[in-house]
């Protein structure tokens, strides 16, 4: 999925024109949350930049951390690091097959952070004023980025699962459509929403660490919420690292629904298809004790760090580049 200049562009023309073209934004009603008024179009056009920048740049990082989680992997798949991870896969079987994957993510990816990013700006302006009488409130925050993922994990969710089938070892899929297809003729249309319920019970609270670590870093690194690049990137990562390795056990067993890993649910004699939260639970522990519900936390750590710092700023960069128009 590709982003023209023009919806960006479109958005600006629908801003207030009550700012100074010199001079800093600087204060809670100038550029932190953009204006009341301002179009959801801001919000939806910087959320969709963000998230598919968020995803595509860390991607064969992504892909290397869904190999490592695999349960009972091949031979050939098993990787002591992700620089080790990379230099095998990239020399084994090519130099594009970290990106497997990388079409259905950026597809999904622009709309569902346009809707989250827009969803989080509203709900946490609207609870703040409730909360707080219009100031920061860190309850608002991690409400918002709870209620922003419900929508998100909607779309993204039936990506995630193509994604994660394409990018194991020896995937049977010849591409994004065959998966699609095959997914839908040998499983139904539920198999793309088997995880909803896992990924939401992972990103829920992902994201409300994400935003409240988000926002408690920014009142001490950028109190007066001037656009500060810095701040922004920092803040992100460390936002990303620390809600990267709270819920990593949740996503080991979301991995599992994803792909049905078929050499570990027939160890298992698990016939027909996993299911199930308590299942998936029950199943990762008999596969590798507690130590599996951490396989992959280094991978999605080194993923989340960069993936949400870059998300942050450029999504902070829009917001102030679309106000100062």
């Amino acid at each position: 999925m590709e982003l023209s200049p023009e919806p960006a562009a479109a958005a600006a023309l629908d801003m207030p024109q009550s700012q100074e073209d010199d001079g800093p934004l600087t204060g809670d009603g100038d550029y932190d949350s953009l204006p009341p008024d301002v179009s959801v179009a801001t919000h939806m056009t910087a959320g969709a930049v963000a998230g598919i920048l968020e995803h595509t740049v860390m991607y064969p990082v992504d892909s290397v951390k869904t190999r490592m989680q695999s349960l009972q992997p091949d031979p050939n798949a098993q990787y002591r690091s992700v620089y080790g991870a990379l230099k095998r896969i990239i020399r084994t079987e090519g130099v594009f097959r970290p990106l497997r994957g990388l079409n259905i993510t950026m597809m999904g990816a622009g709309p569902a952070h346009a809707l989250y990013f827009a969803c989080y700006e509203r709900v946490k302006r609207s609870l703040s004023d409730v909360i707080q009488s219009g100031g920061n409130s860190h309850l608002a925050n991690g409400l918002a980025g709870s209620v922003a993922t419900v929508l998100h994990d909607a779309v993204m969710n039936p990506a995630e699962v193509v994604k994660q089938r394409m990018q194991m070892y020896n995937s049977p899929y010849r591409g994004l459509w065959d998966c699609v297809q095959t997914i839908t003729r040998t499983e139904g249309m539920g198999a793309f929403y088997r995880s909803y319920s896992m990924q939401l019970t992972m990103n829920i609270p992902f994201q409300a660490v994400h935003f409240i670590t988000y926002e408690l870093m920014q009142e001490q690194l950028n109190p007066h919420r001037h656009y500060h690049p810095g701040s922004h990137i920092v803040s992100g990562a460390a936002a990303g690292a620390i809600s990267a390795a709270i819920t990593t056990p949740l996503d080991v067993c979301k991995t599992l629904l994803n792909t049905q890993e078929n050499v570990a649910l027939n160890s298992m004699k698990i016939s027909g298809h996993l299911t199930g939260m308590a299942n998936t639970f029950r199943t990762v522990y008999r596969l590798g004790g507690m130590a599996a519900f951490f396989k992959g936390v280094q991978a999605r750590i080194i993923y989340q760090m960069p993936s949400t710092a870059i998300a942050w700023s450029v999504y902070e960069f829009f917001k102030y580049f679309l106000t100062k128009q």
